[in-house]
């Protein structure tokens, strides 16, 4: 699809976004950036303006047309929130297939263009390249080329490999119409019973930082231009140190602490994004606790709300004079089904709508991740307790980004090159060959891997089809010359508050009956066992009955019996520490990487 287009009386070809037939400063692609936005800023009323302060979760038609009805997590019909609340700033979330993402992606585009000022919607999206499937963190990969979560780009250590995968991911989200990534999350997983672990590059300050710099460029580009895809780090100033590992999201986790005194580890990668140029940085949801920096004690409220995290460290300390977005949800609490979430208002649950979003103003932020509530903005302006002006100074960095991106003068994108894109066979062929490289082998009997052709094969958990490209699938161990068992990293299910069923948090022990039924396993034959790790595991149990141990952070079973197979060598180092029990991780500093005397430690693999 390609926009309608005038030609000026100077010759110069321009989208006539407000229909006025005249080449207004801000439709005049040839003018920098700068004067395009001060021209439009100019022109809108104060209802668009609002507008644009909101970024909100959409979801699309499975015919690749808008939803006109609310869906299960969007809250109101598609039109409405564009032609009237005036948002053009979306997350989505289930896109099916390439062809259904660029059609709906174009129509969206139609309904922005007959706006007042035409003004074109920029699409979010959480992570959708790896494995994990919840709506609250990312996306598995479907129609995408599918990769190892971030710890797996983080075990191969290869910075030329993360811009290549970003580059890549870049190239697939332009094409379905995404322009704005909700990512790299930067945060350090220091905390091992934290959930969000899989979406870091592990627990080590400078090897984030040089992962995530190569992760901006391959997204980005040198420079924000019309072939990037925007970058939001997140999350400042450092999201992992959670108190007892429990995670922001809900009321039981809104806590953050440095007990250890590292808050400069954490807050190291942002520097290096920042320097690098991230396009967006958004805040977690964490409220510090005990907190001093340089002396002065930080307000325990969370970072979303806390003018000296937002203001003081990010804007005034790093510099960064780009888009600021919250977090999702801190001032509505989010009702889904017979589901709350309650909002993430941590240290100022007693403030009402209002309060939070003008105390999330004064803080610094430009933009209300998750929310569509603009008349509460607008109440507020109507009040008198924010100003215009305020609100033009986050709506010029919002749409200085979309001019950059060069939505203004050609927002839509080709349905058959989208089809060709998403999922191209080579994408594909270099993620599985980054999910087998990834694979860290812990432990190893002599000669155990590579697995020789021909053995006769036990597995669990793991495809029977593949299996027999190993050798010959039997029906017990005691058939077996080897019991191959793949096991997911352990955790306590939780299913109170919406989106907590697809956290995994508690304990890091696996069930008893486990290895008691494992041993028996491996005293028919030699056990092979891969753990997939979203984040740490004790393993100390399994290691003393399994003649082969590996852990994988995002493979398939073709990609794990490549590893195993010797096809493509595991090359995978540990991200991260392993503990030896949980009573080792209950007296860890949530803010200190690793421990004096891990069972395996960051960096290990064979």
């Amino acid at each position: 699809m390609r926009p309608v287009r005038l030609i000026s009386e100077d010759g110069v070809e321009y989208r006539d976004l407000n229909g006025n037939g005249v080449m207004d400063p801000y439709e005049d692609p040839r003018l920098p950036v700068a004067e395009r936005v001060a021209d439009l800023l100019g022109r809108l009323s104060l209802e668009e303006k609002a507008g644009l302060l909101f970024h909100t979760v959409i979801e699309a038609g499975a015919d690749g047309t808008v939803k006109e009805a609310p869906g299960d997590i969007s809250k109101s019909p598609t039109s409405v929130v564009v032609t009237e609340k005036h948002l053009s700033h979306f997350n989505v979330h289930a896109l099916l297939d390439a062809r259904m993402a660029a059609r709906w992606h174009n129509n969206l585009q139609l309904i922005a263009e007959s706006t007042p000022h035409g003004i074109p919607v920029t699409i979010s999206t959480d992570p959708r390249h790896a494995f994990i499937e919840n709506a609250g963190v990312s996306f598995s990969a479907k129609a995408f080329s599918q990769w190892p979560e971030s710890l797996g780009l983080a075990a191969l250590r290869d910075p030329s490999l993360v811009e290549r995968f970003a580059d890549i991911a870049r190239q697939e989200y332009a094409a379905a119409g995404i322009r704005c990534a909700l990512h790299p999350a930067i945060d350090l997983a220091t905390e091992p019973r934290w959930a969000r672990q899989a979406g870091t590059f592990g627990q080590d300050s400078a090897l984030t930082a040089e992962l995530a710099v190569a992760y901006v460029r391959g997204f980005q580009g040198a420079s924000l231009g019309p072939e990037s895809v925007a970058c939001c780090s997140k999350h400042f100033p450092g999201g992992g140190p959670q108190k007892d590992g429990e995670d922001a999201h809900f009321p039981y986790g809104r806590e953050q602490v440095y007990p250890g005194g590292r808050f400069d580890d954490h807050m190291a990668p942002f520097r290096a994004v920042v320097e690098a140029g991230t396009a967006l940085v958004m805040p977690y949801y964490g409220m510090p606790v005990g907190l001093e920096v340089d002396g002065e004690p930080i307000a325990e409220v969370g970072f979303g709300y806390n003018r000296q995290v937002v203001t003081g460290m990010l804007r005034e300390g790093l510099g960064f004079d780009g888009v600021v977005l919250t977090d999702w949800e801190l001032v509505m609490d989010n009702h889904v089904g017979d589901k709350v979430l309650p909002a993430r208002a941590w240290g100022v649950e007693h403030l009402d709508a209002h309060g939070r979003m003008e105390l999330i103003l004064e803080a610094g932020a430009d933009q209300f991740g998750g929310e569509e509530c603009v008349e509460v903005l607008l109440e507020l302006v109507a009040q008198g307790r924010v100003t215009e002006e305020r609100i033009d100074e986050s709506a010029r960095r919002l749409l200085a980004v979309k001019f950059r991106l060069g939505l203004f003068d050609d927002p839509f994108v080709d349905e058959d090159r989208a089809a060709e894109v998403l999922g191209r066979q080579d994408f594909r062929d270099e993620g599985h060959a980054a999910q087998a490289r990834s694979v860290t082998v812990l432990h190893a009997d002599a000669g155990a891997l590579p697995m020789r052709p021909g053995l006769k094969l036990y597995v669990e958990n793991f495809s029977p089809e593949v299996a027999a490209r190993l050798g010959t699938v039997v029906a017990t161990p005691e058939e077996a010359d080897v019991a191959l068992v793949r096991l997911m990293a352990p955790f306590d299910p939780r299913a109170d508050l919406f989106l907590e069923s697809w956290f995994h948090q508690g304990s890091l022990d696996f069930q008893p009956g486990l290895a008691t039924r494992l041993a028996r396993v491996a005293a028919a034959c030699p056990l092979l066992v891969d753990v997939t790790l979203d984040r740490p595991a004790v393993l100390t149990p399994l290691l003393e009955i399994a003649s082969t141990l590996v852990v994988s952070y995002g493979t398939t079973d073709e990609a794990l019996a490549d590893a195993l197979s010797g096809v493509i060598a595991p090359e995978g180092k540990l991200p991260f520490d392993l503990p030896r029990s949980m009573e080792q991780v209950r007296r860890h500093h949530e803010d200190v990487a690793g421990y004096d005397d891990p069972l395996f430690p960051f960096g290990h693999g064979l």
